[in-house]
């Protein structure tokens, strides 16, 4: 049996780091601001079969991978069965060397099953006995997980249309830890999606209970949904887009788009950024109202396989980094509303590294010494959230910004394994930390920088999304 290389100090590489991680980071809770769990799923506290429909189910990371080493579709979102699965996962893992995957993956068996043994083909079989055997006890249901993780704090992604019927439903049983919806509207902006659009807004019709006819329907009807949201616990709203939008534009034109739209006809490069732009705009208004935090996610190309888009359906982890220059646009969208006093407080997450900079430096323009960390430049998202990313994140904000307003890490994740990703980023900051220590580049005083430590594992988010606050 190959013993994992997960040991007490981990990515810690010298007593600096150690002594970081060990007092000051390791025991925070977790504050998860922004992830893709399914409230049902804590609300029934589902009790997981298998640790493949746990772990590998909706896995994008895990089936990129699998892709990537040759195995069959069948085995992924196919058809096999839940061990066939994850025994070819577990027989492309060991090909995962220096893929995160091999970190995440071992990590979060020792954390949850205390498997200290390597995953490969040999050990599949015993490692997907013994973990299914652990989530038939009651300590392994969804609430339970997250108990494990030491979690205070879940933040769902949530469509307008959304009733919150879960959300509504944890509070009423008064569980502990505070599972919060997140507005996410990117489908009342999706107007080039044509018969989908139109299929969404007739949704929302029923929701709000009138006709949406023009443009300022929608905002009305959005503005209900906000209201809505807002007295159900949300303080976040989330936007996810290739980029950000600044077009000039009336109100008569985006009336006449908003008309072509609903008519599923065919809309201009133009047209369709004026829409999105008045509309994240008048969206933007509504967070600064209600003092909600705001997250723009931008830069991602989705959906770029259209053979398998139309074999499978879409968002199945065929994604990648875009190259869209941003800037301007960036630039014009938060001028505007702060020339406006409507610019809420913010964080930005690039998918580009070539984006870093400019994002951070960008972000920094508009603190206006109203809140401490107005605007953030966000945690390493998705494609950069590995160590390599996580590292330049932290070097990028402490150049352009303060390292010490940072509200830290987050999952991101549709997985209620993925939490030891807060344990893996707490690491790489303490080792990044003590080494600078070590080096004389800062300060050898433990409790100075162990508290930047703790401030950014957790205190700071609390402050910063006022999670303190009944």
């Amino acid at each position: 049996m190959q013993k994992s290389f997960i040991t007490d100090d981990f990515l810690l590489h010298n007593d600096f780091a150690k002594k970081l991680y060990h007092d000051f980071a390791k025991a925070q809770p977790i504050y998860d601001y922004h992830s893709h769990l399914s409230p049902k799923d804590i609300a029934e506290d589902r009790q997981f079969e298998t640790i493949t429909q746990l772990w590998i189910e909706g896995d994008h990371y895990k089936w990129r991978a699998m892709r990537a080493n040759g195995i069959d579709e069948k085995y992924i979102t196919g058809n096999a069965s839940d061990f066939e699965k994850f025994q070819k996962y577990a027989e492309t893992l060991p090909n995962t060397l220096r893929n995160p995957l091999y970190h995440w993956t071992h990590l979060e068996l020792q954390r949850y099953f205390g498997i200290q043994e390597l995953l490969n083909a040999d050990s599949a079989q015993r490692i997907y006995e013994t973990c299914n055997e652990l989530l038939k006890k009651p300590e392994f249901s969804v609430r339970n997980l997250l108990h494990k993780m030491n979690v205070k704090m879940v933040g769902t992604t949530d469509d307008p249309t959304d009733d919150l019927h879960f959300h509504k439903q944890l509070q009423e049983q008064g569980f502990e830890i505070a599972v919060l919806p997140s507005f996410r509207p990117d489908k009342a902006t999706e107007i080039e999606k044509g018969d989908a659009f139109v299929l969404w807004i007739k949704k929302l019709e029923s929701v709000v209970s009138f006709q949406i006819q023009n443009f300022n329907d929608l905002v009305k009807a959005l503005q209900n949904r906000h209201d809505f949201f807002h007295d159900s616990g949300c303080r976040i709203s989330d936007h996810g887009h290739a980029s950000f939008y600044n077009a000039a534009f009336t109100d008569l034109e985006i009336n006449l788009i908003f008309e072509k739209g609903m008519q599923s006809e065919a809309l201009t490069p133009l047209e369709i950024e004026k829409y999105k732009s008045a509309l994240l705009y008048e969206i933007a208004v509504m967070n600064h109202q209600k003092s909600w935090v705001q997250q723009f996610h931008v830069g991602a190309i989705r959906n770029n396989n259209t053979k398998m888009m139309k074999l499978i359906c879409p968002d199945q982890g065929f994604d990648s980094i875009g190259d869209l220059t941003m800037a301007q646009n960036m630039s014009g969208f938060f001028d505007k509303l702060n020339s406006n006093d409507t610019l809420a407080k913010t964080i930005v997450y690039n998918l580009n590294p070539r984006d870093n900079e400019m994002m951070a430096s960008m972000a920094a323009n508009f603190n206006d010494g109203s809140v401490p960390g107005k605007m953030q430049y966000g945690a390493a998202w998705w494609f950069l959230d590995q160590k390599d990313g996580m590292q330049k994140q932290l070097d990028v904000l402490s150049n352009f910004g303060l390292l010490s307003r940072f509200v830290g890490m987050l999952t991101d994740s549709r997985s209620f394994l993925s939490f030891p990703r807060h344990e893996y980023f707490r690491r790489i900051l303490c080792n990044v930390l003590g080494e600078e220590m070590e080096k004389a580049e800062l300060p050898d005083d433990l409790h100075l920088i162990g508290n930047l430590v703790r401030k950014i594992c957790s205190e700071n988010a609390v402050e910063y999304f006022g999670f303190h606050q009944k």
